[in-house]
């Protein structure tokens, strides 16, 4: 098993296109082509997990945190990092990081945390934008059922639950051979109109090249013609954060301790308690105070993600129960999602979950 095959699993699972700009998911130490002897998964990146990984003879670490998030530009061991990418190098180390790509994910974090927390008619909260495209294709009566065929196995034609979707309308298309050309229908020089259906797909842009090369293998035409359009609809299959239902309303401070015994956290920051039942429920991996603005305007009851400031409590305005239980408690589920579906792809494989608390914050 080669690093780049592990990598095209992941990546399979968490397109590195669906990532933040800012982010750096993705093989960040490694030769691609080094054998893999076993996988040790984590939520950051340490000079402690590093040597556990060794120790366990794991040289592929799978890690939700890149280890690298701005340029270095001289490894000397001045700091936390440049020590860990240096000791990954003399170890023969490989790190992988699937970082805001599974954030943004539709079965990634958030739905992760909406199973634990057994929420009901869950839904992205901030979904993506300018992420997809309408393909346009034309083709002869007798091959539409195998081209659409193509292109749906390639990833088109998705959209919510359901898949295989596409408009298709009757029509006819015109053109004229010249000399140089093979023509699948039609004489050289001379004019011709063949019956043809125009297929309409939606697909997610970074799924562009995949889906256009299903097409022009399963396209009877030499010069096959289709459009590329790109769509201002929302993806409500990838984005930020997650909304769902508790199936029996809470009470508040029951629901509060709930939460201390999920993410397994000795404290929670909270706004002031409401007087009402818990129902609709807004949560967000890691840092989410970005995202208060969306659950208040869908109507949560309550919102739980991390890393609020001060001044960032007071934007509830009493509309809302914002509850931070910390970045590492609220992201810490990524591990399980990692182990299932390497667990899923290469059965019998070395996978092992880290056993080194990565968490920088203490409680007393």
């Amino acid at each position: 098993m080669k690093v780049q095959t592990v990598c095209n699993i992941l990546e399979e699972f968490a397109p590195l296109a669906l990532q933040e700009a800012y982010d750096n998911a993705g093989l960040i130490v490694g030769d691609p082509f080094m054998e893999v002897n076993g996988i040790l998964i984590s939520l950051d990146v340490t000079m402690e997990v590093l040597e556990e990984a060794k120790r366990k003879k794991c040289n592929f670490i799978l890690a939700h945190h890149p280890l690298i998030f701005n340029s270095l530009k001289r490894l000397v061991g001045q700091n936390e990092t440049e020590r860990c990418v240096i000791f990954a190098l003399k170890h023969d180390l490989a790190i992988y990081a699937g970082h805001t790509n599974v954030d943004n994910l539709w079965n990634g974090v958030n739905q992760k945390i909406a199973e634990k927390l057994q929420l009901v008619h869950t839904k992205v909260l901030k979904p993506l934008s300018h992420q997809l495209l309408k393909l346009v294709t034309f083709v002869p009566h007798a091959h539409a059922d195998k081209v659409r065929k193509a292109m749906f196995k390639a990833g088109a034609g998705s959209i919510g639950n359901y898949d295989s979707c596409s408009y298709n309308v009757e029509g006819t298309g015109t053109f004229k051979a010249q000399e140089n050309a093979h023509p699948f229908v039609g004489e050289h020089n001379e004019f011709h109109a063949e019956p043809e259906t125009r297929i309409e797909v939606i697909l997610p842009s970074y799924l562009k090249n995949s889906v256009v090369n299903a097409l022009l293998q399963a396209h009877p035409y030499e010069e096959p013609a289709y459009d590329l359009i790109p769509l201002e609809n929302e993806w409500n299959r990838a984005g930020a954060g997650l909304l769902g239902n508790l199936e029996i309303p809470t009470d508040e401070l029951a629901f509060l301790h709930r939460l201390k015994t999920v993410f397994s956290v000795p404290c929670i920051r909270h706004t002031p308690l409401l007087g009402k039942n818990i129902v609709k429920v807004a949560v967000c991996g890691g840092a989410g105070s970005a995202f208060l603005k969306d659950a208040v305007q869908q109507g949560a009851d309550i919102y739980i993600s991390a890393d609020f400031k001060y001044h960032e409590f007071f934007n509830a305005e009493g509309k809302i129960l914002i509850a931070d239980v910390g970045h590492y408690e609220s992201e810490q589920f990524t591990k399980d999602i990692f182990y299932e579906i390497i667990s899923k792809k290469i059965p019998n494989f070395v996978v092992k979950i880290s056993e080194t608390y990565t968490n920088p914050i203490n409680y007393l």
